[in-house]
């Protein structure tokens, strides 16, 4: 048969279809639109110049596609230790509060205030067991 056991399974040896291949549908309606891009383009602005809402929507979402992320700015205190990480906590809490952030806004920040918080405090530990290993060695 095409490569199909009699439940319509894949057969032993027969992996399917190559990773990234398009299917027979895909292909004929790529084959349809091939070349057509621009006019299809074109009539679509032209529908929604006429007012199809639809059409203006999709024609917009092309243009200015809705922001996923964008910079967040407020006051922030310098992190020098982990122990400053307590103060910038706050510093995002209170922006929240104020409504200079939004509430997942200040998660995000929290997440990397968090993660920075972390490669200090390895540091820290780094720096503090480097010196116990000097002190050490030194007796």
């Amino acid at each position: 048969m095409n490569g199909r056991s009699a439940d319509g399974t894949f057969a032993t040896g027969n992996a399917g279809r190559p990773k990234g291949a398009r299917n027979r549908t895909t292909q004929a309606v790529m084959a349809l639109l091939e070349g057509e891009a621009e006019a299809l383009s074109r009539k679509a602005v032209e529908m929604a110049l006429a007012g199809d809402s639809v059409a203006l929507r999709l024609c917009l979402d092309r243009l200015a596609p809705p922001r996923k992320d964008s910079p967040v700015q407020f006051a922030l205190p310098r992190m020098a230790s982990a122990h400053d990480a307590a103060e910038a906590a706050g510093a995002v809490l209170q922006a929240v509060s104020e409504g200079d952030l939004t509430p997942t806004e200040g998660v995000q920040v929290m997440g990397l205030v968090d993660s920075y918080r972390r490669t200090l405090e390895v540091t820290e530990l780094e720096a503090r067991l480097a010196a116990l290993e000097g002190n050490n060695v030194d007796r």
